[in-house]
């Protein structure tokens, strides 16, 4: 199986070489402007009628980009730039025959809506990373960093600089006042930077570019044109300091005789964020106590698998320049860092008797946080980040009264350090991460780790343009704690050593560690011509532990990956661009069993009256787990095929929508589901947008596991025929007075059901046939009881001889979850923001024999909910 997928890895290497070889590409000339100092200095007003801009000459000539590449643009743009000891300035004139069709459309920052210009600026000159500075014809601003050449960018970037924007009778205009201490550069005594400048004429859904970069190019930010002319700049260390209050008061439905839940809760709470700059190019982010109160609720979700749920990381400290952190060596989510981990909820649960009740903090207290971070003029991308979490007690009140205190999480420190360094011309790099996790238990919590390590190395080289690649990542990770922490490690759901017939696997209870590797080797074609295409090889060790401050779903897998696309990116009858693409990936486990064969074709269109449609198809064959048991036998699931097919219409109308369908058919009508997906977006005028997602799953599988249970000396895994409806709504309002003081509102009621029925037990996990696989329980062999609280309960009897052999509980659920968050937002002055929130939320069980729509109505109108408000103030001083 190595020997097979060696030999496909160097076939794809040496395709690749070898089309290298053959490969001919159009030179495209860079542009370069040179700027100067100014004499005078214009006031950011969006109007450029300020003799200051007299010093240069306008540039103009951009080439279309989107939809007819290499073609002019149906109004010309046009841009002057000039600068001062602390400044860049930039005039932006973008021509419009009808101004009154211009969308001007308000939103929060980093809105991106509407008519809009960006300004590309790599100070790095590094050909991979980028500032990017937007601004709508509405005045909104918007900024990101642009990393990966292009193929990523990070909107949580929040510098501080100055625009404005001014509709007339010849289309509109901007400013730009941006601040060098908000850039990273190095000390040259002339600066020569990247520089790109794109305008969006959103209702045309048409892109220009001021340098052109046809669409068969690698990268985005290494084609860029030049920025000269910048003389004698001097380092402008960054110093930032935003103190914060929080005014935050709780309501939520009183519990009798519960001295800790009596109605309401009101504290006040403070911090300080700080940003210093060390040097020019590198920067220090500070933090003390941090407040997270005003981010969005994380969405519903029910995970019937028994895997770990993935959310997004929403806390601004940790979102902001996260990607200098990430590392990502495998596919799908898996991270050696993962910040959700900083401030989790404690992983022990207050221990009480009848009649006691208990105060838990409901996430770790994060007593400080510091990020070193930024990239250096000679190619090292520097990040180093450290995070200390409190001792967290549980406040018991006792049945006589008294009150004392148990601990429920440990005194943590978190350290993680990333390095990458750029050679060859910027078309290659290395780079390594470190990451550490330290409990300090004090003889207590036995269950968790000690202390956990992860460290990797990744690289990546490009040639022939930056169009063929080859790269890849390998990591390593210890952990180490009591023989019952260990333990619980090796029987989590990410591993299962406890597997009966996995005999390359097994518990060992004396260990004290862990020792795992991961990586992947990738190899492909991103740039030049109409094809693209990649393999490669993906590898998680059955040891390897990453949960501690990363995300790891699963181990034990080795996985071969080919994918293939052919483009066709020149507009031509009733489409704009397709992208047609093939896939295949088997997967198999450390004991070189095949897990899983899956094909899939699909397919990408843009029409050209700028609807879009994806659609593809698969199959599943080979398809077995390792975990569906939770320790059982190796499972043998039913070959399955799935479909889905998506479409949405212009998303530049004011109205808007998108309809999609996903259907997954097993052989023998074994598993199927169905997904519905409707959303619509609508914006009556420019200052209100509207947007509502709703997404129906119907889900029907005659083998849900449900647990397991003794026959004797038999182990007996119980499943059942589940029928599992989940449903959300997702409903957002923005309202914007203009771009500074903006209403938001946030809604979700979310409900999945379960009924079961047909219950049986595994006979033989991995047999071809299903009615081998299974054994139904007989109306003599099962009945059911109810006790007083109306719990019921199965009992089966399994050889007939009228006794009960073994039981479990009926798995019926109901459970809905309604999570609204409305936020005022009032940036004062740059960088400095009021926030009032009102958030309000409930969750629990409802009778499964309701309607989802029944459910959620009652959950909404008939359960009391918790209610939060937060008045929220921060204030950025500024050197």
């Amino acid at each position: 199986m190595k020997f097979n997928t060696l030999i496909v890895l160097i076939s794809c290497f040496c395709s690749t070489y070898l089309s290298a070889q053959k490969l001919v590409t159009n030179e495209i000339s860079k542009r370069i402007y040179t700027t100067k100092k100014l004499v005078n200095t214009p006031i950011i007003d969006g109007e450029i009628s300020d003799v200051a801009w007299d010093v240069v000459p306008w540039s103009s000539d951009f080439v279309e980009n989107e939809p007819y590449e290499g073609t002019a643009p149906t109004y010309q743009t046009k841009f002057k730039i000039i600068y001062d000891a602390k400044y860049l300035y930039i005039a932006l004139r973008a021509f419009d025959a009808h101004p009154e069709l211009i969308q001007q459309r308000l939103t929060r920052r980093d809105g991106f809506a509407g008519d809009r210009i960006n300004v590309l600026i790599d100070s790095y000159h590094d050909k991979r990373t980028a500032f990017v500075f937007t601004t709508t014809a509405a005045g909104v601003k918007g900024e990101e960093i642009a990393t990966r050449n292009g193929a990523n960018f990070d909107e949580s970037w929040n510098p501080i600089w100055y625009t404005g924007a001014n509709v007339d009778a010849e289309g509109w205009t901007a400013e730009m006042k941006i601040p060098f201490s908000q850039l990273r550069f190095g000390n040259a005594k002339e600066q020569i930077w990247g520089f790109n400048v794109a305008r969006n004429i959103f209702r045309k859904n048409e892109r220009s570019l001021w340098q052109r970069i046809p669409n068969d190019k690698a990268g985005f930010i290494s084609e860029a044109g030049e920025l000269h002319g910048l003389v004698d700049l001097k380092s402008q260390k960054q110093l930032e300091i935003q103190p914060f209050t929080v005014l935050q008061y709780d309501t939520y439905p009183k519990e009798l005789e519960n001295p800790f839940k009596d109605g309401s809760d009101f504290k006040i709470n403070g911090g300080v964020d700080a940003k210093i700059g060390i040097t020019n190019d590198l920067t220090l982010d500070l933090t003390v106590n941090p407040d997270f109160g005003q981010v969005e609720a994380d969405p519903g979700a029910i995970a019937l698998d028994g895997f770990q749920i993935f959310f997004e990381e929403q806390r601004p400290f940790f979102v902001e320049n996260k990607n200098i952190f990430d590392f990502k060596f495998a596919n799908g989510r898996d991270n050696l860092f993962y910040s959700r981990r900083i401030g989790r909820s404690p992983q022990r649960a207050a221990n009480i008797s009848s009649g006691e009740f208990a105060d838990v903090p409901q996430n770790s207290t994060i007593l400080g946080a510091a990020k070193f971070s930024g990239k250096t003029q000679n190619g090292w991308s520097i990040g180093v980040l450290e995070s200390v979490t409190a001792n967290e007690f549980a406040e018991i009140k006792q049945k006589n009264g008294d009150t004392r205190e148990e601990i429920v999480a440990p005194l943590t420190n978190y350290v993680v350090a990333r390095a990458q360094k750029d050679f060859n011309e910027r078309n290659s790099y290395l780079g390594g991460i470190f990451t550490a996790t330290n409990r300090n238990l004090n003889g207590n919590f036995s269950e968790l780790h000690k202390a956990a390590y992860t460290g990797g190395f990744d690289f990546r080289h490009t040639w022939r343009k930056r169009d063929f690649y080859i790269e890849g990542n390998s990591i390593v990770s210890y952990v180490y704690g009591s023989q019952e922490a260990i333990e619980d490690t090796q029987r989590s759901m990410a591993r299962l050593f406890q597997r009966v017939d996995a005999e390359y696997v097994n518990v060992d209870p004396t260990k004290t560690s862990l020792t795992g590797t991961g990586g992947k080797i990738k190899v492909g074609k991103q740039g030049g011509g109409n094809w693209r295409y990649n393999g490669g090889f993906i590898w998680r060790s059955p040891e390897l532990e990453l949960n501690d401050v990363g995300f790891l779903r699963k181990t034990d897998e080795m996985i071969q990956f080919l994918e293939a696309n052919y483009l066709w990116q020149v507009p031509k009858g009733v489409y704009r661009e397709i992208e047609l693409s093939t896939e295949q990936k088997a997967i198999y486990d450390f004991g070189g069993n095949l897990n899983n064969l899956e094909y899939q074709i699909s397919g990408d269109i843009n029409w050209k009256n700028n609807w879009w449609t994806k659609t593809g198809i698969g199959i599943n064959t080979q398809t077995y787990s390792n975990s569906f048991l939770r320790g059982g036998p190796r499972w043998k699931s039913a070959n399955n095929r799935y479909l889905y097919f998506f479409f949405g219409s212009d998303r530049s109308k004011k109205f808007s929508f998108k309809l999609g369908y996903f259907g997954v058919r097993s052989d023998a009508s074994i598993y199927t589901r169905n997904r519905y997906v409707f959303s619509i977006n609508y914006q009556p005028f420019d200052a209100f947008s509207l947007s509502l997602e709703n997404e129906f799953n119907e889900t029907k599988d005659k083998t849900q596991y449900i647990g397991t249970a003794d026959f004797g000396n038999i182990q007996r895994y119980i499943l059942g025929a589940i029928s599992n409806d989940s449903w959300a709504t997702t409903l957002r309002l923005n309202y914007s007075l203009n771009p500074n003081f903006s209403f938001q509102f946030y809604g979700q009621p979310f409900i999945s059901r379960g009924r079961y029925a047909a219950f049986k037990f595994v006979n033989n996990a991995s047999a071809d046939s299903f009615s081998k696989r299974v054994n139904p329980y007989n109306e003599n062999q099962l009945s059911n009881s109810t006790d007083a609280e109306g719990n019921a309960t199965f009992l089966v009897d399994e050889n007939g001889d009228n006794t009960t052999d073994y039981s479990f509980e009926k798995p019926d659920f109901s459970f809905v979850q309604l999570q609204t968050n409305l936020v005022v937002r009032w940036e004062y002055i740059p960088g400095s923001e009021l926030f009032l929130v009102w958030s309000r939320g409930s969750s629990g069980a409802q009778d499964v024999n309701n309607s989802l729509t029944n459910s959620v109505g009652s959950q909404v109108l008939d359960v009391p909910a918790k209610d939060t408000f937060l008045l929220k103030a921060t204030y950025r001083f500024i050197r």
